[in-house]
């Protein structure tokens, strides 16, 4: 049993949580999922099954997608409207819808960020969360990440919700988002709604919900190499399918046409059409070297 499950995770629920789930319904101790979400956030989490487990750092690098509601006038300690609100503003001008989208396009490309300290971020071996629950001061440290989009999409009535979606890198935090962006507009903010859209080729509308989970059972597994599509499909000679299957490097310089390989440059590796595993390129060799096979060697 094996391959990928998109995972609709609804509010309330850790990412652990749904792991334990996956494990509970399909009987299968390996499962594993990419990309933590947030208790109270929703929406895509992929979770891999079997020797699927192995491919889940390929996943790691993949671009998300978010839509989020970003709430003007109060900030909280932890990002979110779950926290303790350290400062309200009742009164203050509304911004603009100009205004808002030119901000916007200020936080678009690299932004240096800093994750709330309410969060699963690792300090010394231990969550920063669980540190602060113990009264523990933690430091988080800035980090770099990439907002490929922000679009604003609606507001209310008054002008103090903001609905947008954003694409962005692997370690972006929208509530840190949503607080940098109100100081940039001079308002406390704060995130008070938050569904992830898409995790690379995992989509929201594709996604299954704990009780179609349960009722499909293993059905609900999806081909993996779908899903690691952002790495270059590569076919080996298939005499060589088996050599490659027991870990064994393939020389293939008669297949090496078209675009050119990169030294060290990933690849999804097939045989007469069969998806194996995931090997490399090694250009000092030139030989195909396998890193992750899924493939039986029988």
């Amino acid at each position: 049993m094996e391959g990928f499950i998109n995972f609709l995770k609804p509010p309330g629920m850790t990412s652990h949580d749904a792991v334990g789930l996956v494990r509970r319904v399909l009987h299968e101790k390996h499962v594993g999922h990419a990309g933590t979400l947030d208790p109270g956030a929703a929406g895509v989490l992929p979770i891999a099954v079997g020797r699927t487990t192995r491919l889940i750092e390929y996943l790691d690098n993949v671009r998300k997608s978010y839509r989020a509601e970003m709430l003007l006038g109060v900030e909280t300690d932890s990002g979110d409207d779950t926290g303790r609100v350290v400062e309200r503003l009742d009164d203050f001008a509304v911004p603009t819808w100009d205004q808002v989208e030119q901000v916007f396009r200020e936080f678009t490309g690299s932004i240096v960020q800093v994750p709330p300290a309410h969060s699963a971020i690792k300090i010394n071996g231990r969550r920063a969360c669980d540190l602060l629950r113990q009264g523990i001061a933690v430091d988080i440290p800035s980090r770099q990440v990439e907002i490929h989009g922000i679009q604003l999409l609606d507001r209310d009535a008054a002008g103090k919700r903001l609905l947008f979606d954003v694409d962005c890198s692997k370690g972006t935090y929208i509530r840190s988002l949503c607080q940098d962006m109100g100081r940039a507009l001079g308002i406390p903010s704060t995130m008070s709604f938050l569904i992830r859209t898409a995790v690379g080729q995992f989509q929201l509308g594709q996604t299954v919900s704990v009780e179609e989970l349960q009722e499909l059972g293993d059905r609900a597994l999806l081909k993996p190499e779908v899903y690691i599509s952002h790495i270059r499909r590569y076919d080996i000679n298939p005499k060589r399918q088996k050599a490659f299957c027991n870990g064994l490097s393939s020389d293939d310089r008669t297949l090496v046409e078209g675009p050119s390989l990169q030294d060290n440059e990933l690849l999804r590796v097939y045989a007469a059409g069969e998806f194996l595993g995931i090997g490399h390129y090694n250009g000092r060799n030139k030989t195909i070297v396998p890193d992750k096979v899924l493939k039986s060697q029988s």
